[in-house]
Formats: C-alpha cells, sequence, structure tokens
C-alpha cells in the first residue's frame, strides 16, 4: 500500500511513517518543513533502511498536490499537516483556519481528482471543548471548542463528514488524539518543536537538559488530584501504531470512521514532571504560573471503540514514556 503522509517529517507523522515502512507500506511524503527539519529523512532512513520519497510543498497549493499524485499510485492517505499550538492559535486564528481549514479542503479536492477516497485524519481531542464527564466516548459533544486551534480541527472534521453524506464511497477515518508524547527508543527520532514549546514533555525535557531554566505549570487551582491539568498522555508509537490498524481495519471501507486514540487514564502535570525526574535521575525545576486561556481542567479517553473496532489498545507505560522521551532529548539536545 503506497500512502501519502502530509506533515510527514513531522513529531507524529515521522514516526507513522517508520512504522509504516516496517509493516511493509511505502509511505510518501508531503511537508513545507514550516515547522520540521529535512534531516528527519536521514533519521528515517537510518532506521528503516531507505528513505521514503519526500516532495517539498504546502498543502494549500492544488497544483503541487496535483502532481505528487500523478507522480505516485496513491492508495490513502494520512494527514498530520496542520498548525498545532493551543496558545498561537488564539493569537493568530486566521492563520490557524486557514492552514488547518482551507489546506484540508485542498487536500480533498486533489484527492477526488487522483481518485483516492480514503483518508485518516489527525483530529484531537480538543473538539470535545471542556467534557462534562470523562472519561470522554466518540459520542461526547463537539463543537464547544475553547480555542481557535481546536475549532479548526472541529471544522475539518465537519468538513470531511459532509464530504461523505455527499459522496458515500469515500472512506474518511477521524483519530481524536489525546496527548501524544514519547520518542522512538531508538533515541534518534522524537519531538523537536522550533522555539519555545508550547506542550509539556518537550518542555520538561528541554530544562532537564539545560536548555531551559524551569518549566512553567500553568494553574495549580484546577479540580484534580494536585491542582495541575490532567490529560491522557499517550506514546508516540501508540499512536503511529494507531494510524496502521485504522488503515488495515477501515482504510479500505466506505464509511466515517471516528476513533479516540488515548490510553484510557489521565495523568497529572506534576506526575508527569515526577516521573520524567525518575527518567532522568534529577528534579525538574519548575514554577506555577497562572491558568492559559483556553486550557481545561481534565480530560482523558473512552479507548473502547478503537480496542474493538480496530483490535488496538496503547500498551507504553508513562515510564517507557518519559524515559524515550529523555533517551532522545539527552542522545540530541539541541534537537535535530
Amino acid at each position: 500500500m503506497k500512502v501519502l503522509v502530509t506533515g510527514g517529517m513531522g513529531y507524529i507523522g515521522s514516526h507513522t511513517c517508520v512504522q509504516l515502512m516496517e509493516a511493509g507500506m511505502t509511505p510518501v511524503i508531503v511537508d513545507n518543513l514550516c515547522n520540521a527539519k529535512d534531516e528527519v529523512l536521514n533519521r528515517i532512513a537510518a532506521l528503516t533502511g531507505q528513505a521514503p520519497a519526500f516532495h517539498q510543498g504546502d498543502i494549500r497549493d492544488e497544483a503541487f498536490l496535483d502532481s505528487v499524485f500523478a507522480q505516485h499510485e496513491i492508495d490513502a492517505v494520512i494527514h498530520f499537516a496542520g498548525l498545532k499550538a493551543v496558545g498561537e492559535s488564539v493569537a493568530k486564528p486566521l492563520e490557524y483556519y486557514d492552514n488547518n481549514v482551507n489546506g484540508s479542503l485542498v487536500l480533498a479536492r486533489s484527492m477526488r481528482k487522483a481518485g483516492v477516497k480514503s483518508i485518516v485524519f489527525s483530529s484531537s481531542a480538543t473538539v470535545y471543548g471542556d467534557p462534562a464527564i470523562v472519561p470522554i466516548t466518540e459520542d461526547s459533544p463537539t463543537g464547544a471548542t475553547t480555542n481557535p486551534y481546536g475549532t479548526s480541527k472541529h471544522m475539518v472534521e465537519q468538513c470531511y463528514s459532509d464530504l461523505f453524506a455527499a459522496e458515500s464511497d469515500w472512506s474518511i477515518t477521524l483519530l481524536r488524539y489525546f496527548n501524544p508524547v514519547g520518542a522512538h527508543p531508538s533515541g534518534t527520532m522524537g519531538e523537536d518543536p522550533q522555539g519555545i514549546p508550547n506542550n509539556l514533555m518537550p518542555f520538561i525535557a528541554q530544562v532537564a537538559v539545560g536548555r531551559r531554566e524551569k518549566l512553567s505549570v500553568f494553574g495549580d487551582d484546577y479540580d484534580t488530584i494536585d491542582g495541575t491539568g490532567v490529560r491522557d498522555y499517550i506514546h508516540v508509537m501508540d499512536l503511529a501504531d494507531g494510524h496502521l490498524a485504522a488503515l488495515k481495519a477501515v482504510g479500505k471501507k466506505s464509511g466515517l470512521h471516528i476513533f479516540n486514540l488515548g490510553t484510557g487514564k489521565g495523568s497529572s502535570v506534576l506526575e508527569m514532571v515526577n516521573a520524567f525526574g525518575e527518567a532522568c535521575g534529577k528534579q525538574v525545576p519548575y514554577e506555577i504560573c497562572p491558568r492559559r486561556p483556553g486550557d481545561i481542567a481534565a480530560c482523558w479517553a473512552s479507548t473502547d471503540k478503537a480496542e474493538r473496532e480496530l483490535g488496538w489498545k496503547a500498551t507504553r507505560t508513562i515510564a517507557q514514556m518519559t524515559q524515550d522521551t529523555w533517551r532522545w532529548q539527552s542522545n540530541n539536545p539541541q534537537g535535530y
């Protein structure tokens, strides 16, 4: 199976490409490198024995996408490409809607012209907003999002759902991720955010390796076990395997398929800080700061549907998540 992977040089995309190749599939990467580095291609090649085809360009460029589809016999698409920082989305909403929503529409149009009607979309648990009940199931209400990033993901879900309603021969899979963390166990690939990290784990890792002075913990007055936010952290390798499971189970079946990808349990910020301290053998300094706009107190997934219909379940522990992150960061203190 030949799979077009948009955003395939990014954090989750690159790990998924490795897993696709290990499973005998052929990824074709499209990425504009706005949040990734071309060194990733060398790391994928070192792990798998060959570099996948890579086309540098923007998914909003329809002529570019058309040319990629013309060059390759693509069977399915995994669509990761998108801007992903909650805080930045509050400051730059137009950029997020243009990149995430418009880009997804251009991609679908190009796919339709090429006769490729199987897509796995990288959505997010942010589509659920501030959940009234946890764990969150796929039937939980969506749309009451708390930031433009989450709203952009919900908009794409709506667009793709309407596309399936109009053209029922598509296979459209919406994967709602919870909080991806970790790195490839080899220590050669991991999360390498540009500038100041927006997510917890790479920030902790950069503090531990000496790149940053201390971690900012945003809020300690939530109604949680220790007052800090609780999230469902999932190892990036489990997440990558979830995409393979989706392609195999429903990628060739017409329908609108929706799955949560998480572990089914939540951990607080301070629990993750302490776990990382054990992994790296030293305390990670932090300070409590005010809450960030758009953040919620707690969310974690119900993963029953993915287990039942995809035969997939996250298996890697918090200890593995933190150990693999530390191995990556200590081997690559400045990232790629």
